[in-house]
């Protein structure tokens, strides 16, 4: 799947999954500023109030013109997916605006149940791809990382609970959790499926408020980053709550739903 999307969708010089800047990780505990332009599929998401628009979610660049995020994300407002972004409030060369041409929201998506938290954007003109601005790759269809696999959530969103979106690009070590882990009663119990990933849970890191529909950034043996999910959902108790990891929607269950929708449209 991985190689059917780059021979579709991406073109030119720039791969999938490489940073030329790559990103600075650590095992260290908290969220960190990120390097800049060390995760280039990174945008944001923002609706238009007023004259202005405001951050409201992370999205995935897949390719020149197609951008992931969760459908709980979409409404019926005015929207532009920001490229090339790091910090929100300054003006930066390199970076970019677009306006979507399409929105298609998973068709089963499921609000009361947070079930197919997911959809795709088409930018009304493709993106020029460069080292600020490059796509992420993707999982192999159906692909499931063991338990305690290091992955990085990134966004811009609060910095705690009920405290201030983050204006420059923060990344966060999430270790995988399994399902056995995550489905237990004391933990999501039946409200996680298959179709959904969890990470965290240790009551010190988690995504938060403003990082729903953006990547959880995996890397593989040979160095590059795979995004195996999509922000989702969180604890209504607070974003770093022990035992309520944050959840997302697991991409290699959606690969196919993924091409079907990019070759379609």
């Amino acid at each position: 799947m991985k190689l059917l999307i780059l021979a579709l969708f991406v073109a030119g010089a720039y791969g999938c999954g490489n940073p030329t800047f790559p990103p600075i990780v650590s095992r260290v505990v908290g969220g960190v500023d990120v390097r800049e332009k060390s995760w280039p599929w990174q945008a944001s998401l923002q609706y238009k109030s007023g004259s202005n628009f405001y951050h409201t979610c992370g999205a995935t660049l897949l390719s020149s013109q197609w951008v992931l995020t969760a459908a709980h994300c979409i409404g019926s407002r005015t929207y532009r997916v920001y490229l090339g972004k790091h910090n929100l409030k300054n003006n930066e060369p390199g970076s970019i605006a677009i306006s979507p041409a399409k929105i298609i929201v998973h068709e089963n998506w499921d609000s009361y149940r947070i079930r197919n938290d997911i959809a795709l954007i088409k930018l009304s003109t493709p993106v020029k791809l460069s080292d600020q601005i490059m796509p992420a790759c993707l999982p192999t269809s159906g692909e499931i990382l063991p338990h305690n696999f290091p992955c990085y959530v990134t966004g811009w969103g609060r910095l705690w609970t009920g405290g201030p979106i983050a204006d420059v690009l923060q990344q966060a070590l999430l270790p995988v959790v399994s399902h056995s882990v995550c489905s237990k009663s004391d933990w999501w119990g039946s409200l996680v499926t298959n179709n959904m990933i969890c990470a965290g849970g240790d009551g010190e890191l988690a995504s938060c408020n403003g990082d729903s529909g953006g990547p959880l950034n995996c890397q593989n043996s040979d160095g590059s980053w795979d995004v195996h999910g999509v922000v989702s959902f969180g604890s209504s108790m607070g974003c770093n709550y022990p035992k309520k990891p944050s959840v997302f929607t697991r991409v290699s269950a959606y690969m196919g739903w993924i091409n079907r929708v990019m070759t379609s449209n």
